[in-house]
Parts: structure tokens; C-alpha cells; sequence
């Protein structure tokens, strides 16, 4: 699976920018992701901030994980902002049938393969070896435009799950 999309990263944005990350629980289609992308284009270069334009950017990674990034340099993000973004989002979310806002299922590659995992199911799949510290785990929980450049897809002994896993020797820890 290619995990390259920093590139993709409009180069303006700082590294400070604000990021929000919505995980599907599905691939959309290429004809969804197309129309997703125009959607995205439209609602970043109209989003403001008490009538002040967010520089912002939108994106649909690896099919499946909408990004929203604000530049707060001029104008934060808050109130009646944050709102516009959260109804853009569940707009989507009923317009395609598809789960956005569930933080509930995490994201790994496996095999090569994006793969959700209910949280539930975690333990379990640790205990049978299907995730382990050394999988690559998407941490929608990044802040920033750095963070999401640096610290979006890690390996899961890396992130906050890292107390999950047993005991780790000192070399598998620093995977």
C-alpha cells in the first residue's frame, strides 16, 4: 500500500495549521472520492471565521480519511466555524450512507491492506497477533499540520496504544 500523501499537502499551509481528520467507515468509490474532493474544494474556499477567510485546505486520503486543515494565522476556527465544518462533514456522512465521526474504530495497515478495527475487538486481535507494536496505525488524533505530517501513520507501539501491547523489549519499543 503506498502511505505517500504528504505531497499532496498544499505547501502554503504552516506547519501550525489546525487539522481535523474524519475516518469512513467504508472506501468510497472513485466516483464518490471525485465528488468528495469537489465538495472539499468548495467548502475550504468558503469556509470564514466571523465573515474573515480561513486559508484552508481539504483532502480524501487513501480513500477513506477526509482532512480538513486551517491556517489560524488570521482567523481561529471556533463557534460558528467549528459548526460550518461539523454540518459540511455530516452532510457528507447522509449524502454517501457512510460514518464519519466514529471514534470508535481505529485504522491499521495490515497485509498491505487498510483495515478498521472496532476498539472492542482490540485486545483480541493483539492476543492473536494480528496487530502488534510494530503495525502501522493511523493516529486521527493528530492536531496540527506537523503532527499529521510526523505523527498520523505510526507504528501503533508508538502511539497511545503502546500500553496495550505487553511488555516490549527496548528494541521492539523503538520501531
Amino acid at each position: 500500500m503506498n502511505l505517500e500523501y504528504q505531497h499532496l499537502i498544499n505547501p502554503k499551509l504552516p506547519d501550525s495549521a489546525r487539522v481535523w481528520i474524519y475516518q469512513s467507515n467504508r472506501l468510497f468509490s472513485l466516483q464518490e472520492a471525485l465528488q468528495i474532493e469537489v465538495q472539499l474544494n468548495e467548502f475550504t474556499a468558503d469556509w470564514t471565521s466571523h465573515g474573515t477567510p480561513v486559508p484552508a485546505a481539504g483532502y480524501l486520503f487513501f480513500g477513506q480519511f477526509i482532512v480538513l486543515i486551517a491556517d489560524e494565522t488570521d482567523a481561529t476556527v471556533s463557534g460558528c466555524s467549528t459548526d460550518k465544518s461539523v454540518h459540511f462533514i455530516q452532510s457528507i456522512e447522509q449524502g454517501y450512507g457512510v460514518q464519519l465521526m466514529d471514534r470508535t474504530t481505529l485504522a491499521f495497515v495490515v497485509k498491505d491492506k487498510l483495515q478498521l478495527l472496532p476498539l472492542p475487538q482490540l485486545n483480541y486481535a493483539i492476543e492473536h497477533g494480528y496487530v502488534g507494536p510494530a503495525t502501522l496505525y493511523f493516529n486521527n488524533l493528530v492536531n496540527t499540520l506537523a503532527e499529521l505530517k510526523s505523527q498520523w501513520i505510526i507504528a501503533a507501539g508508538r502511539s497511545w496504544l503502546a500500553k496495550r501491547f505487553p511488555a516490549l523489549s527496548i528494541n521492539e519499543a523503538a520501531v
